[in-house]
């Protein structure tokens, strides 16, 4: 007796001192309150994707009694009472160890919420971890109330189907807020704590045998614990509620991994890495809105499906009123090919480079009534001589010389005014300066009929300055971020920049207009409201343009042509086919019931530039002519010898738009061509772009 009562004192007096001598642990276990984030549409309620740990911590209040009762019923009826440990269930487990049947525990919540919770713990099955566990098991419910216990449980409790936290699982498994939950849902889950990805595995094979007869017990065991709220629940409703089906858990499936990656790379640049997004708990808006997303989707697919597999076509709508990126078409499945047509393919603009060279030439104080060359050759310093495919008069207003897109005079203009001038203007409207600087370096006059390397966002962006009284707001995929704790960590660009002045932006806007109203972007055209824009070509038709804006939305569509790794010729296909017929599929579905809104008047500001000679006026008719011989007066009028339809660029030599229009099938010798499927979007994630 006093052997036993020396031994039991020196054990009482080492788990005293054990138990003075282990504190609660200040430092919690890694990634225990990760919470993943939700990217949204542009509406902020439609979710995009879910990125990272499925949590959402939830406070006590938000926890209905049902769910609380459940969880208690299943794994600790005597929570609300004991001292953090189960004195009965420590002893059967106690038994079971001594005995060597196997190491084990009669765990409680508070034990299960310790051991989840706290670092320093390790999840191995050990005496020593077990001791540990207990000691702060019990100091904790002596300096914790149950209701923080029992809400740090609920939120880092693992549920199957990935979903850490009661919030995330109620989500997952029924579609609902843990504040909807009923008591046959919340007994059901209840019921998952005790081995979830055993249940996980056998759901998804077909055997739903296991989570019933675990919902059975629970039920059984709500009914005991209350019998008055609970009693009749076994009889009432004895099966297992029904619940969602597993979802398809790859979030960059089709194209919403070219969308996740654009708002990854933007938070990036703010300060906020995708492993941060993945724990934060952020709520991200986007810019992208569904419906154009899908819009452009089928604007391409549809309008390039007789092509051959081996010509790329991108997308970007770029609201110009604010620099969001609405929608893009980059590809048709992300996780088969991660190459972005929109944002990644740097591809030379040609003659959609012209626009930023009449932006220069007007804010620089010279107007469109100037008279440029408009035949022959011209040879600027550092370039090769740049001609025009087709004959034309000796001189051509500046409007006219944009319709028709004539290459000697847009060389002359950039002369003129400078190419700093034109790579400022290009610059300020968001196109890359160090791309401009060196397609300057290597082309130099060049640069003013398209020899830069551009993305379709930057060209989508770029108009922006036209459509918007010659502001530019930075092109952004991000609205807002929002932390866990419902702050506002990221805000949307609010600034514009006044790139050229409201009125140089209002006569470019009348000169673009001409090019589709006459010029040679005329299938650009929609009936119910102004259009402008610009095509592009480039040297042996490798690259095609339209880009071409309304005041509300500019959208830019690019096309190229690679096989085997190298870029060729895209055959007959001009920016006024095949681009122009998918901008305007996309434009006249984008802009659907969306008001009419008109462009501002010609400003006609500036003073005219002869470059060339005035045209003389041709002599208005007499009665006393009337006798006189007929004389050719062609040529008089610079207008009316001049082939608006064709357009004439010259990046490298010289290159020609065809008079083939979208929907003129005669001369478009691609309908009969061969082809498997839409567009195949197969270039590896990280080439180089390619173009000179």
């Amino acid at each position: 007796m006093a052997g036993f009562a020396v031994c039991a004192a020196g054990v009482f007096g080492m788990v005293a001192v054990g138990y003075a001598y282990t504190p609660i642990p200040s430092v919690t276990q890694e990634n225990v309150e990760d919470e993943g984030s939700v990217i949204y549409y542009d509406d902020g309620k439609t979710v995009l994707a879910r990125l990272g740990t499925k949590r959402e911590i939830v406070e006590y209040e938000d926890i209905p009694v049902e769910v609380q009762d459940a969880v208690v019923a299943a794994e600790n009826h005597t929570f609300w009472e004991d001292p953090g440990i189960d004195i009965r269930g420590m002893a059967r487990a106690a038994w079971s160890t001594l005995t060597g049947q196997q190491v084990q525990g009669g765990s409680t919540i508070t034990q299960q919420m310790v051991r989840n919770y706290y670092g320093g713990l390790s999840q191995e099955v050990s005496i020593e971890r077990k001791v540990k566990e207990i000691f702060i098991s019990v100091k904790l419910a002596k300096t914790r109330p149950k209701e923080e216990v029992l809400t740090r449980y609920l939120n880092t409790i693992y549920f199957g189907r990935g979903a850490h936290g009661i919030q995330a699982a109620a989500k997952e498994f029924f579609g609902k807020r843990v504040q909807d939950l009923n008591i046959r849902e919340a007994a059901y889950l209840a019921g998952r704590i005790q081995n979830p990805s055993r249940f996980d595995r056998e759901e998804q094979e077909g055997n739903l045998a296991p989570t019933q007869e675990r919902y059975e017990y629970v039920i059984r065991e709500l009914a005991e614990m209350k019998p008055d709220k609970y009693g009749s629940l076994p009889q009432t409703h004895p099966k297992a509620p029904k619940r969602k089906p597993v979802r398809n858990t790859e979030v960059y499936k089709g194209l919403k991994g070219y969308m996740i990656t654009e708002v990854l790379k933007e938070l990036e640049k703010k300060g906020i890495s995708e492993e941060e997004v993945k724990e934060g708990g952020y709520k991200i808006t986007s810019t992208f809105n569904k419906r154009l997303m899908l819009l452009a989707k089928k604007a391409v697919v549809e309008n390039t499906a007789d092509l051959p597999k081996e010509i790329h076509t991108g997308l970007a709508a770029v609201d110009p009123r604010n620099g969001r990126l609405r929608a893009f078409y980059g590809g048709n499945n992300y996780l088969k090919d991660a190459w972005n047509e929109a944002t990644m393919s740097q591809k030379q603009a040609a003659s959609a480079f012209k626009p930023y060279v009449l932006a220069a030439w007007l804010d620089s104080g010279y107007s469109l009534d100037s008279y440029l060359p408009g035949n022959g050759s011209v040879k600027l310093p550092g370039t090769t001589p740049i001609t025009n495919d087709h004959p034309g008069p000796a001189s051509v207003d500046v409007v006219k010389a944009t319709a028709a897109s004539i290459n000697t005079a847009y060389a002359k203009m950039a002369e003129k005014v400078g190419l700093d001038k034109v790579i400022e203007v290009a610059a300020g409207a968001g196109l890359d300066r160090e791309r401009l600087k060196d397609a300057e370096s290597r082309h130099h006059y060049l640069i003013s009929i398209g020899s830069n390397q551009v993305t379709m966002v930057e060209q989508a962006a770029g108009y922006s300055i036209f459509a918007n009284k010659g502001k530019h707001y930075e092109t952004h995929t991000v609205i807002k971020v929002v932390d866990r704790n419902g702050l506002v960590v990221i805000k949307e660009p609010s600034t514009a920049k006044q790139v050229i002045s409201e009125e140089a932006a209002a006569d470019a806007t009348y000169a673009l207009q001409q090019v589709v109203k006459s010029g040679t972007g005329r299938g650009a055209a929609l009936y119910d409201r102004p259009v402008a824009g610009k095509t592009g070509t480039n040297n042996q038709n490798k690259e095609a343009w339209f880009v071409g804006f309304t005041p509300q939305l500019s959208t830019a569509v690019g096309m190229y042509k690679e096989v085997d790794g190298k870029e060729v010729s895209l055959g007959n296909i001009q920016g006024a086919t095949y681009p122009t017929k998918v901008w305007r599929a996309f434009m006249s579905e984008a802009l659907k019931n969306a008001p009419v809104l008109q462009f501002p008047e010609r400003a006609n500001v500036g003073t005219p530039e002869h470059i060339a000679p005035k045209p003389t006026p041709t002599p208005t008719a007499t009665p006393e002519d009337e006798e006189l011989p007929e004389e050719d007066d062609s040529g008089d009028d610079p207008g009316d010898e001049w082939p608006v339809e064709d357009e004439q660029e010259t990046p490298v030599e010289e290159e020609q738009e065809s008079d083939c229009f979208p929907w003129d099938d005669s001369c478009d010798t691609n309908l009969d061509a061969e082809f498997d499927a839409p567009p195949a979007f197969s270039t590896p994630r990280g080439r180089e772009p390619v173009g000179r």
